[in-house]
Protein backbone atom coordinates (compact mmCIF):
# COMPACT_ATOMS: atom_id res chain seq x y z
CA UNK A 1 0.00 0.00 0.00
CA UNK A 2 2.60 2.14 1.02
CA UNK A 3 5.28 1.22 -1.41
CA UNK A 4 6.66 3.91 -4.02
CA UNK A 5 6.75 1.78 -7.12
CA UNK A 6 2.89 2.02 -6.47
CA UNK A 7 3.08 5.62 -6.82
CA UNK A 8 6.25 5.64 -9.27
CA UNK A 9 5.18 7.50 -12.30
CA UNK A 10 6.13 4.94 -15.19
CA UNK A 11 5.18 2.64 -17.27
CA UNK A 12 2.71 -0.16 -15.62
CA UNK A 13 1.95 -3.97 -17.04
CA UNK A 14 -0.24 -2.70 -19.30
CA UNK A 15 2.38 0.58 -20.62
CA UNK A 16 4.99 -2.48 -21.48
CA UNK A 17 2.69 -4.77 -22.89
CA UNK A 18 1.79 -1.92 -25.40
CA UNK A 19 5.38 -1.05 -25.81
CA UNK A 20 6.88 -4.49 -26.59
CA UNK A 21 3.97 -5.11 -28.86
CA UNK A 22 4.83 -2.18 -30.81
CA UNK A 23 8.52 -3.76 -30.50
CA UNK A 24 7.23 -6.88 -32.28
CA UNK A 25 8.88 -8.82 -28.83
CA UNK A 26 7.17 -11.08 -26.15
CA UNK A 27 8.94 -10.22 -23.23
CA UNK A 28 11.45 -7.95 -21.42
CA UNK A 29 14.14 -10.44 -21.30
CA UNK A 30 14.11 -10.45 -25.08
CA UNK A 31 14.34 -6.78 -25.47
CA UNK A 32 17.38 -7.21 -22.82
CA UNK A 33 19.14 -9.72 -25.07
CA UNK A 34 18.79 -7.77 -28.20
CA UNK A 35 20.02 -4.56 -26.57
CA UNK A 36 22.36 -5.41 -23.87
CA UNK A 37 25.99 -7.29 -24.35
CA UNK A 38 25.41 -10.84 -22.73
CA UNK A 39 29.46 -9.76 -21.58
CA UNK A 40 28.41 -7.02 -19.44
CA UNK A 41 25.27 -8.42 -18.22
CA UNK A 42 24.86 -10.08 -14.89
CA UNK A 43 23.91 -13.77 -15.25
CA UNK A 44 21.57 -14.10 -12.02
CA UNK A 45 19.31 -11.79 -10.28
CA UNK A 46 20.56 -9.31 -7.73
CA UNK A 47 20.97 -10.24 -4.04
CA UNK A 48 18.59 -7.46 -2.52
CA UNK A 49 16.64 -6.73 0.23
CA UNK A 50 13.03 -6.21 0.60
CA UNK A 51 12.38 -2.60 -0.45
CA UNK A 52 11.44 -0.35 2.06
CA UNK A 53 9.02 2.33 2.25
CA UNK A 54 9.15 6.00 3.03
CA UNK A 55 8.24 5.85 6.00
CA UNK A 56 10.40 2.77 7.04
CA UNK A 57 13.49 4.21 5.07
CA UNK A 58 13.32 7.51 7.51
CA UNK A 59 12.97 5.14 10.29
CA UNK A 60 16.24 3.41 9.70
CA UNK A 61 18.05 6.55 8.16
CA UNK A 62 17.60 7.54 12.06
CA UNK A 63 18.78 4.40 13.32
CA UNK A 64 21.81 5.06 11.62
CA UNK A 65 21.96 9.09 12.33
CA UNK A 66 22.14 8.12 15.76
CA UNK A 67 25.70 6.51 15.40
CA UNK A 68 26.74 9.75 14.89
CA UNK A 69 29.35 11.67 17.20
CA UNK A 70 29.36 15.08 17.12
CA UNK A 71 32.63 15.99 17.74
CA UNK A 72 33.62 20.01 17.93
CA UNK A 73 36.14 20.85 15.14
CA UNK A 74 39.52 22.97 15.19
CA UNK A 75 41.45 21.85 11.96
CA UNK A 76 40.81 24.68 10.13
CA UNK A 77 42.31 24.84 6.16
CA UNK A 78 39.42 26.33 4.76
CA UNK A 79 37.12 25.28 6.49
CA UNK A 80 34.92 26.52 9.36
CA UNK A 81 31.76 26.37 11.87
CA UNK A 82 29.74 29.89 10.96
CA UNK A 83 26.84 30.99 12.14
CA UNK A 84 23.78 31.26 9.51
CA UNK A 85 21.41 34.63 10.39
CA UNK A 86 18.24 33.05 10.18
CA UNK A 87 16.86 35.79 7.73
CA UNK A 88 19.39 34.75 5.30
CA UNK A 89 18.30 30.73 5.98
CA UNK A 90 14.17 31.70 5.95
CA UNK A 91 14.62 34.11 3.21
CA UNK A 92 17.13 32.59 0.65
CA UNK A 93 18.52 29.69 1.26
CA UNK A 94 14.86 28.47 1.78
CA UNK A 95 13.30 30.43 -0.83
CA UNK A 96 12.90 28.48 -4.23
CA UNK A 97 12.72 31.80 -5.73
CA UNK A 98 16.72 32.56 -4.71
CA UNK A 99 17.77 28.64 -4.22
CA UNK A 100 16.74 27.34 -8.07
CA UNK A 101 18.80 29.74 -9.57
CA UNK A 102 21.97 28.98 -11.10
CA UNK A 103 23.09 31.73 -13.57
CA UNK A 104 20.34 34.50 -13.62
CA UNK A 105 20.02 34.16 -17.29
CA UNK A 106 17.34 37.29 -17.87
CA UNK A 107 18.35 40.43 -17.00
CA UNK A 108 15.10 42.39 -17.16
CA UNK A 109 13.29 39.55 -14.49
CA UNK A 110 16.51 39.51 -12.34
CA UNK A 111 17.30 42.53 -11.47
CA UNK A 112 17.17 40.81 -7.26
CA UNK A 113 19.12 38.71 -7.76
CA UNK A 114 21.79 40.37 -10.05
CA UNK A 115 21.59 43.57 -7.03
CA UNK A 116 22.53 40.52 -4.63
CA UNK A 117 25.24 39.17 -6.75
CA UNK A 118 26.92 42.77 -6.89
CA UNK A 119 26.99 43.31 -3.27
CA UNK A 120 29.26 40.34 -2.90
CA UNK A 121 31.44 41.55 -5.98
CA UNK A 122 31.53 45.06 -3.56
CA UNK A 123 32.19 43.52 -0.80
CA UNK A 124 34.96 40.99 -2.09
CA UNK A 125 36.68 43.98 -4.03
CA UNK A 126 36.68 45.98 -0.67
CA UNK A 127 38.50 43.45 1.81
CA UNK A 128 40.85 42.49 -1.25
CA UNK A 129 41.63 45.87 -2.35
CA UNK A 130 41.69 44.72 -5.80
CA UNK A 131 39.47 46.79 -8.33
CA UNK A 132 37.32 44.19 -9.78
CA UNK A 133 35.42 40.69 -8.60
CA UNK A 134 33.57 38.13 -10.13
CA UNK A 135 30.17 36.59 -8.99
CA UNK A 136 31.78 33.98 -7.79
CA UNK A 137 33.39 30.43 -8.36
CA UNK A 138 33.59 26.62 -7.57
CA UNK A 139 35.76 26.67 -4.74
CA UNK A 140 39.01 27.45 -3.28
CA UNK A 141 41.06 25.27 -5.11
CA UNK A 142 39.19 26.12 -8.40
CA UNK A 143 39.55 29.64 -7.89
CA UNK A 144 43.53 28.91 -7.37
CA UNK A 145 43.70 27.02 -10.83
CA UNK A 146 42.14 29.72 -12.44
CA UNK A 147 43.88 31.89 -11.74
CA UNK A 148 47.13 29.91 -12.30
CA UNK A 149 45.80 29.32 -15.63
CA UNK A 150 44.80 33.30 -16.12
CA UNK A 151 48.56 34.10 -15.64
CA UNK A 152 49.44 31.73 -17.72
CA UNK A 153 47.55 32.74 -20.65
CA UNK A 154 48.24 36.19 -20.18
CA UNK A 155 51.92 35.44 -20.03
CA UNK A 156 54.15 38.87 -21.93
CA UNK A 157 55.26 38.47 -24.90
CA UNK A 158 59.02 37.88 -23.32
CA UNK A 159 57.58 34.97 -21.21
CA UNK A 160 56.27 33.16 -23.87
CA UNK A 161 59.29 33.76 -26.23
CA UNK A 162 60.98 32.14 -23.40
CA UNK A 163 58.36 29.29 -23.03
CA UNK A 164 57.82 30.18 -19.28
CA UNK A 165 55.75 27.31 -17.77
CA UNK A 166 56.74 26.95 -13.94
CA UNK A 167 54.30 28.17 -11.53
CA UNK A 168 55.72 28.67 -7.96
CA UNK A 169 53.00 27.10 -5.23
CA UNK A 170 54.00 27.97 -1.52
CA UNK A 171 54.28 24.79 0.54
CA UNK A 172 52.11 26.78 3.16
CA UNK A 173 48.95 26.70 0.74
CA UNK A 174 46.13 24.22 1.77
CA UNK A 175 46.69 20.52 0.88
CA UNK A 176 43.14 20.35 -1.25
CA UNK A 177 44.27 23.69 -3.64
CA UNK A 178 47.81 21.79 -3.94
CA UNK A 179 45.83 18.68 -5.34
CA UNK A 180 43.73 20.73 -7.78
CA UNK A 181 46.44 22.76 -9.34
CA UNK A 182 48.23 19.22 -9.66
CA UNK A 183 45.39 18.50 -11.52
CA UNK A 184 44.36 21.46 -13.72
CA UNK A 185 48.30 22.26 -14.48
CA UNK A 186 49.30 18.97 -15.90
CA UNK A 187 46.82 18.75 -19.60
CA UNK A 188 47.94 22.21 -20.23
CA UNK A 189 51.92 21.70 -19.93
CA UNK A 190 52.54 23.35 -16.38
CA UNK A 191 54.84 22.72 -13.81
CA UNK A 192 54.61 23.34 -10.35
CA UNK A 193 57.36 23.65 -7.95
CA UNK A 194 56.17 23.26 -4.38
CA UNK A 195 58.51 25.08 -2.35
CA UNK A 196 58.81 26.81 0.50
CA UNK A 197 58.02 30.82 -0.55
CA UNK A 198 61.31 31.95 1.10
CA UNK A 199 62.75 30.32 -1.80
CA UNK A 200 60.97 31.14 -4.47
CA UNK A 201 63.64 31.85 -6.97
CA UNK A 202 62.38 34.84 -9.88
CA UNK A 203 65.50 34.83 -11.69
CA UNK A 204 64.41 31.69 -13.68
CA UNK A 205 62.85 32.77 -16.96
CA UNK A 206 61.06 29.88 -17.13
CA UNK A 207 58.51 31.04 -14.01
CA UNK A 208 55.51 33.21 -15.19
CA UNK A 209 52.92 32.98 -11.58
CA UNK A 210 53.25 32.00 -7.93
CA UNK A 211 50.76 31.36 -5.48
CA UNK A 212 51.19 32.31 -1.66
CA UNK A 213 48.44 31.53 1.33
CA UNK A 214 47.77 34.59 3.67
CA UNK A 215 47.63 33.53 6.09
CA UNK A 216 49.52 30.62 5.81
CA UNK A 217 47.49 26.98 6.35
CA UNK A 218 49.09 26.64 10.14
CA UNK A 219 48.07 30.14 10.54
CA UNK A 220 51.50 32.20 10.12
CA UNK A 221 51.34 35.67 9.12
CA UNK A 222 53.95 36.44 7.08
CA UNK A 223 55.01 40.17 5.10
CA UNK A 224 55.00 38.83 1.29
CA UNK A 225 56.02 42.80 0.36
CA UNK A 226 59.25 42.34 -0.83
CA UNK A 227 58.49 38.93 -2.16
CA UNK A 228 55.64 40.60 -3.94
CA UNK A 229 57.96 43.76 -5.57
CA UNK A 230 60.82 40.94 -6.51
CA UNK A 231 58.07 38.82 -8.40
CA UNK A 232 57.40 42.18 -10.64
CA UNK A 233 60.51 42.95 -11.41
CA UNK A 234 61.29 39.63 -12.87
CA UNK A 235 57.21 39.60 -14.99
CA UNK A 236 55.96 36.85 -12.56
CA UNK A 237 52.21 37.05 -11.87
CA UNK A 238 51.05 37.14 -7.87
CA UNK A 239 48.19 35.42 -7.34
CA UNK A 240 47.59 35.05 -3.37
CA UNK A 241 44.39 32.49 -1.74
CA UNK A 242 43.27 35.08 1.38
CA UNK A 243 40.84 34.24 4.24
CA UNK A 244 38.25 36.94 3.20
CA UNK A 245 37.25 37.33 6.76
CA UNK A 246 40.91 37.94 8.37
CA UNK A 247 41.44 41.09 5.49
CA UNK A 248 38.94 42.84 7.48
CA UNK A 249 42.03 42.92 9.82
CA UNK A 250 44.83 42.61 7.87
CA UNK A 251 46.58 44.32 4.86
CA UNK A 252 44.65 43.55 2.10
CA UNK A 253 46.80 42.37 -0.98
CA UNK A 254 45.56 44.18 -3.33
CA UNK A 255 47.76 46.71 -1.14
CA UNK A 256 51.08 45.13 -1.44
CA UNK A 257 51.33 44.21 -5.30
CA UNK A 258 49.08 40.86 -6.05
CA UNK A 259 47.69 40.33 -9.70
CA UNK A 260 44.85 37.78 -8.29
CA UNK A 261 43.56 37.08 -4.82
CA UNK A 262 41.06 34.06 -4.38
CA UNK A 263 39.74 32.23 -1.93
CA UNK A 264 36.42 31.00 -0.60
CA UNK A 265 33.45 32.04 1.35
CA UNK A 266 32.34 29.43 3.56
CA UNK A 267 32.91 31.32 6.58
CA UNK A 268 30.45 34.24 5.35
CA UNK A 269 27.52 32.08 7.21
CA UNK A 270 27.83 29.12 4.87
CA UNK A 271 27.64 25.75 6.90
CA UNK A 272 30.07 23.19 5.79
CA UNK A 273 27.95 20.79 4.47
CA UNK A 274 30.09 18.01 4.58
CA UNK A 275 33.20 19.19 3.47
CA UNK A 276 31.55 21.80 0.41
CA UNK A 277 32.36 23.13 -2.15
CA UNK A 278 31.75 26.97 -1.15
CA UNK A 279 31.54 29.40 -3.47
CA UNK A 280 34.72 30.83 -4.34
CA UNK A 281 36.12 34.36 -4.76
CA UNK A 282 38.25 35.98 -7.53
CA UNK A 283 39.58 39.20 -7.13
CA UNK A 284 42.09 40.98 -10.07
CA UNK A 285 42.79 44.10 -11.79
CA UNK A 286 41.75 45.81 -14.20
CA UNK A 287 44.16 44.25 -17.03
CA UNK A 288 42.57 40.78 -16.68
CA UNK A 289 39.28 41.53 -16.96
CA UNK A 290 38.72 39.98 -20.86
CA UNK A 291 40.62 36.63 -19.07
CA UNK A 292 38.82 36.64 -16.54
CA UNK A 293 36.43 33.46 -15.52
CA UNK A 294 32.82 33.41 -14.35
CA UNK A 295 30.46 36.18 -14.63
CA UNK A 296 30.69 40.17 -13.35
CA UNK A 297 28.11 41.77 -12.80
CA UNK A 298 28.06 45.17 -13.74
CA UNK A 299 25.92 48.66 -13.97
CA UNK A 300 24.18 50.59 -16.81
CA UNK A 301 21.43 52.48 -18.10
CA UNK A 302 18.64 51.02 -19.40
CA UNK A 303 16.50 52.01 -22.38
CA UNK A 304 14.45 54.88 -20.16
CA UNK A 305 17.32 56.08 -18.59
CA UNK A 306 17.29 54.29 -15.39
CA UNK A 307 19.97 52.22 -13.61
CA UNK A 308 19.83 48.95 -14.38
CA UNK A 309 21.97 45.18 -13.67
CA UNK A 310 23.47 42.85 -16.21
CA UNK A 311 25.91 40.42 -16.98
CA UNK A 312 28.67 42.52 -17.91
CA UNK A 313 31.10 39.74 -18.62
CA UNK A 314 30.71 36.23 -18.88
CA UNK A 315 33.48 34.52 -21.09
CA UNK A 316 33.27 31.28 -20.83
CA UNK A 317 30.15 29.51 -19.31
CA UNK A 318 28.99 26.43 -21.26
CA UNK A 319 25.78 28.11 -22.72
CA UNK A 320 28.18 30.64 -24.60
CA UNK A 321 31.16 28.23 -25.91
CA UNK A 322 29.59 24.78 -25.38
CA UNK A 323 31.84 21.96 -26.60
CA UNK A 324 34.86 24.31 -25.92
CA UNK A 325 34.06 25.77 -22.21
CA UNK A 326 36.22 25.68 -19.78
CA UNK A 327 33.93 26.36 -16.89
CA UNK A 328 30.62 24.91 -16.59
CA UNK A 329 27.02 26.94 -15.74
CA UNK A 330 26.77 25.06 -12.34
CA UNK A 331 30.24 26.07 -11.16
CA UNK A 332 29.45 29.47 -10.44
CA UNK A 333 27.67 29.01 -6.48
CA UNK A 334 25.16 31.58 -7.21
CA UNK A 335 23.18 30.39 -4.38
CA UNK A 336 26.07 30.54 -1.89
CA UNK A 337 27.18 33.56 -3.31
CA UNK A 338 24.33 35.66 -2.57
CA UNK A 339 24.04 34.24 1.18
CA UNK A 340 27.86 35.07 1.85
CA UNK A 341 27.36 38.33 0.37
CA UNK A 342 23.57 38.84 2.55
CA UNK A 343 25.72 37.77 5.21
CA UNK A 344 28.33 40.85 4.82
CA UNK A 345 25.35 43.08 3.96
CA UNK A 346 23.30 41.50 7.57
CA UNK A 347 26.81 42.07 9.23
CA UNK A 348 28.19 45.64 7.91
CA UNK A 349 32.18 46.45 7.96
CA UNK A 350 32.50 46.96 11.96
CA UNK A 351 30.48 43.26 12.94
CA UNK A 352 32.78 41.83 10.31
CA UNK A 353 35.69 43.74 12.01
CA UNK A 354 34.63 43.28 15.44
CA UNK A 355 34.11 39.45 15.04
CA UNK A 356 37.85 39.05 13.26
CA UNK A 357 38.62 40.68 17.01
CA UNK A 358 37.19 38.19 19.25
CA UNK A 359 38.31 35.31 17.20
CA UNK A 360 41.58 36.68 17.00
CA UNK A 361 41.15 37.64 20.78
CA UNK A 362 40.51 34.21 21.78
CA UNK A 363 43.27 32.46 19.95
CA UNK A 364 45.69 35.08 21.63
CA UNK A 365 44.31 33.55 25.01
CA UNK A 366 44.77 29.88 24.22
CA UNK A 367 48.02 30.66 23.05
CA UNK A 368 48.84 32.50 26.37
CA UNK A 369 47.30 29.61 28.33
CA UNK A 370 49.21 26.27 26.26
CA UNK A 371 52.48 28.21 26.62
CA UNK A 372 51.77 28.92 30.50
CA UNK A 373 51.30 24.60 30.13
CA UNK A 374 54.60 24.23 29.00
CA UNK A 375 53.62 23.95 25.28
CA UNK A 376 54.99 25.95 22.98
CA UNK A 377 53.46 28.17 20.47
CA UNK A 378 55.24 28.48 17.30
CA UNK A 379 53.29 31.30 15.12
CA UNK A 380 54.76 34.82 15.59
CA UNK A 381 52.26 36.30 13.93
CA UNK A 382 48.73 34.71 13.48
CA UNK A 383 44.83 35.69 13.25
CA UNK A 384 42.41 32.57 13.95
CA UNK A 385 45.06 29.80 13.82
CA UNK A 386 47.81 28.52 16.60
CA UNK A 387 50.60 25.80 15.87
CA UNK A 388 51.31 24.04 18.49
CA UNK A 389 54.60 22.12 19.21
CA UNK A 390 53.86 19.19 22.36
CA UNK A 391 57.22 19.16 23.60
CA UNK A 392 57.45 16.49 25.87
CA UNK A 393 53.93 15.30 25.62
CA UNK A 394 52.95 12.52 23.62
CA UNK A 395 50.43 12.78 20.64
CA UNK A 396 49.16 10.12 20.95
CA UNK A 397 48.33 10.70 24.55
CA UNK A 398 46.72 14.35 23.91
CA UNK A 399 44.56 12.52 21.05
CA UNK A 400 43.08 10.49 23.67
CA UNK A 401 41.91 13.47 25.81
CA UNK A 402 40.74 15.12 23.11
CA UNK A 403 38.49 12.52 21.47
CA UNK A 404 37.42 11.70 25.01
CA UNK A 405 36.23 15.43 24.87
CA UNK A 406 34.81 15.12 21.55
CA UNK A 407 37.19 17.65 19.86
CA UNK A 408 39.57 17.13 16.45
CA UNK A 409 42.54 19.23 16.30
CA UNK A 410 44.78 19.14 12.97
CA UNK A 411 47.37 16.71 13.87
CA UNK A 412 50.55 17.19 11.44
CA UNK A 413 53.30 15.64 12.91
CA UNK A 414 54.06 13.18 15.98
CA UNK A 415 54.87 16.48 18.05
CA UNK A 416 52.93 19.57 16.16
CA UNK A 417 49.48 20.61 15.63
CA UNK A 418 47.57 23.27 14.93
CA UNK A 419 44.37 25.07 16.47
CA UNK A 420 41.64 26.90 14.15
CA UNK A 421 39.32 29.36 16.13
CA UNK A 422 36.31 30.75 14.69
CA UNK A 423 32.91 32.24 14.55
CA UNK A 424 30.67 30.08 17.20
CA UNK A 425 33.64 29.86 19.65
CA UNK A 426 33.96 31.56 22.87
CA UNK A 427 35.42 31.42 26.41
CA UNK A 428 34.22 28.56 27.25
CA UNK A 429 35.50 26.54 24.28
CA UNK A 430 39.14 28.15 24.84
CA UNK A 431 38.31 26.33 28.85
CA UNK A 432 38.05 23.62 27.77
CA UNK A 433 40.74 23.10 25.14
CA UNK A 434 42.91 23.92 27.70
CA UNK A 435 41.74 21.11 30.53
CA UNK A 436 42.32 18.99 27.32
CA UNK A 437 46.12 20.11 27.25
CA UNK A 438 46.11 20.36 31.35
CA UNK A 439 45.14 16.84 31.36
CA UNK A 440 47.59 15.55 28.77
CA UNK A 441 50.58 16.75 30.61
CA UNK A 442 49.66 15.65 34.04
CA UNK A 443 49.10 18.65 35.36
CA UNK A 444 48.37 18.41 39.17
CA UNK A 445 45.37 20.99 39.45
CA UNK A 446 44.88 22.69 35.93
CA UNK A 447 41.43 24.64 36.82
CA UNK A 448 43.29 27.30 38.94
CA UNK A 449 46.01 28.09 36.58
CA UNK A 450 42.81 28.01 33.86
CA UNK A 451 41.02 30.37 35.90
CA UNK A 452 44.14 32.72 35.92
CA UNK A 453 44.94 32.54 32.29
CA UNK A 454 41.55 33.72 32.00
CA UNK A 455 40.78 36.22 34.37
CA UNK A 456 40.79 39.83 33.06
CA UNK A 457 42.17 38.43 30.09
CA UNK A 458 39.03 38.89 27.30
CA UNK A 459 36.33 40.80 26.41
CA UNK A 460 33.79 39.94 23.89
CA UNK A 461 33.65 42.11 21.00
Amino acid sequence: MNAFSDRHIGPDNSDQENMLKTLQLSSIEELIDQTIPSSIRLNKKMDLPKAMNESELIDHMKTIGRKNKNYRSYIGLGYYNTILPGVIQRNILENPGWYTAYTPYQAEIAQGRLEALLNYQTMVSDLTAMPLANASLLDEGTAAAEAMLMLFNARSREKKKSNANVFLVSEDCFPQTVDVLKTRSNPVGITLKIIPHSEFDFSDPTVFGMLIQYPSKFGQIDDYTVLSKDAKNNDVGVSVAADLLSLTLLIPPGEWGADVVVGTTQRFGIPMGYGGPHAAYFATKEEYKRNIPGRIIGVTVDSHGKRALRMALQTREQHIKRERATSNICTAQVLLAVMAGMYGVFHGPKRLKNMARKIHNLASILSDGLTQLGFRQLNENYFDTILIHTKNVSMDTLKVFAEDAKMNFNYIDENKLSISLDEKDNINNINDILLVFAKSCNHPDPSELIKQVLQGNYTDA
